[in-house]
């Protein structure tokens, strides 16, 4: 674009001059949209009697450190954090930020990247699961033998790729009731392990995203099956 302009005939200073104009207008765009979300974060979180932070939290990746995306990259923190009891349950939402870095010509390129997600802690102690949405490539991987957790539902199973250590587990926590009621939720990309639960996608969430993964994760908890909830507590 700059090679154009230059052969076009434009003045070399009015071509500096655009591009100041345009990284500007960018920078200041993005100031005011992150102080909107901000804004927005706060207000959400004093209507629900939660409590908010715009400061980088660096401590989230070791208090959940079985969460895989939370492992990603380097220089990793949490940021607009949203915390405390959420329907009886502790409730933390955040975004993410960690760094990945490419080798170019003229030497290393920090890649920045953000995401959002909400993690609720169970009433039991949990086994590992993973639930996320089905890929072409996870349809791929099933006719060279690399194959998810089928269920009765074929629907759910188109849907959803379901992976857990222990396949009873998997078929204890997603019974019908639950099955029927994630086809009806957004997708999100879903771990439990240990107490806790996460919810969470590759991009920001807007407030809307936000309180789905929220019902999303406590709905999945409202269902677990007294049977399971006693063998989790150890009565049985």
């Amino acid at each position: 674009m700059a090679a154009r302009l230059y052969n076009s005939g434009v003045p070399p200073i009015l071509i500096i001059v655009a591009f100041v104009a345009i990284f500007a207008a960018i920078t200041i765009y993005a100031a005011v949209a992150a102080d909107r979300r901000r804004k927005a974060l706060a207000a959400w979180a004093a209507i629900k009697g939660l409590s908010y932070s715009s400061t980088n939290d660096y401590s989230v990746q070791g208090r959940f450190p079985d969460f895989e995306c939370l492992r990603k990259g380097e220089n990793r923190y949490a940021y607009n954090v949203v915390r405390g009891a959420l329907q009886n349950r502790s409730f933390y939402a955040f975004d993410y930020h960690y760094e990945t870095y490419t080798q170019t010509k003229n030497g290393r390129r920090t890649n920045h990247h953000h995401f959002s997600a909400v993690i609720v802690t169970s009433d039991v102690p949990l086994q590992p699961l993973a639930i996320r949405p089905e890929t072409v490539f996870d349809r791929l991987a099933e006719f060279v033998g690399f194959d998810d957790i089928d269920f009765e539902s074929a629907e759910f199973s188109r849907r959803f790729h379901v992976a857990a250590p222990n396949r009873k587990w998997a078929y204890d926590v997603l019974h019908a009731r639950t099955m029927e009621f994630l086809l009806t939720q957004p997708d999100f990309n879903l771990q439990m392990h240990d107490w806790n639960v996460i919810a969470y996608r590759t991009r920001r969430f807007e407030l809307p995203d936000l309180e789905a993964a929220a019902t999303v994760i406590q709905g999945i908890l409202d269902r677990l099956p007294d049977y399971v909830l006693q063998q989790q507590r150890g009565e049985t």
